[in-house]
């Protein structure tokens, strides 16, 4: 499992012209799945995205996280995430998980995301048109892949 985590001041998704998710201060989270990915990599996931140190304390030094901040976070999937460009010019996403994978393993991150918050996890909708929006803060983007965890 592949995520791009953006520190936001405020971020939201629309799918045909309608707000479907929308967050103030926290995380911007887009995630690719492959098909290795399985509860280990959700478990190990998304305790590091609630917890990880990217928020300013009261110094100014990046040492809150999302769940010390009591910030937000919107998840969105996103397969191309595990787009290959070794060849040619075209990715292949071969690597990308397909949907009757993929969608349980997105179903049990959302699930296990907001338990681990504390708070319901706003989304989009899993293979549908999405326009994404955000003001990202700092800028901060940090990229993780849970295969690469040792």
């Amino acid at each position: 499992m592949r995520v791009v985590i953006q520190r936001v001041a405020s971020a939201d998704v629309t799918i045909n012209g309608v707000v479907n998710g929308a967050i103030n201060r926290g995380l911007l989270v887009l995630v690719g799945i492959e098909e290795a990915d399985g509860d280990e990599d959700i478990s190990w996931l998304t305790n590091k995205m609630v917890n990880l140190r990217i928020f300013d304390d009261e110094a100014g030094v990046m040492n809150c996280s999302v769940k010390d901040i009591d910030g937000e976070i919107l998840l969105i999937s996103q397969f191309t995430l595990h787009a290959s460009t070794k060849k040619g010019n075209r990715p292949s996403y071969i690597k990308a998980a397909k949907p009757d994978i993929s969608i349980p393993l997105y179903e049990a991150l959302i699930r296990q995301l907001a338990a681990d918050l504390g708070k319901p996890v706003a989304t989009g909708i899993f293979g549908a048109d999405m326009k994404v929006r955000l003001l990202n803060d700092g800028p901060v983007t940090i990229v993780i892949d849970s295969k690469n965890r040792e």
